[in-house]
């Protein structure tokens, strides 16, 4: 993650966004003190194409549903319950 100050980010704010959309993280700081982070919004761009898979992975085995006592839930039945 790249560091950049409050006032640079400001008159380059088009440019860093573009940098951003690529996959790029900054931490804003105002007279060198972190305030704010700037990060892709897309969860696959942000972690990493392994990451992605895994969740992905996991998401289907929750919507599946787990074996709970002989019986078949996914997520939302168990909030039901």
């Amino acid at each position: 993650m790249r560091e950049i100050s409050l006032a640079i980010a400001s008159k380059e704010f088009s440019e860093l966004v573009n940098v951003v959309e690529q996959g790029e993280s900054f931490d804003m700081t105002r007279r060198g003190r972190p305030i704010a982070k700037l990060t892709p919004h897309c969860a696959d761009r942000m972690v990493g194409p392994e990451w992605a898979a895994a969740y992905r992975r996991k998401m289907a085995f929750l919507d599946e549903g787990a074996r709970v006592g002989g019986l078949r839930a996914n997520r939302e039945e168990l909030y039901d319950r």
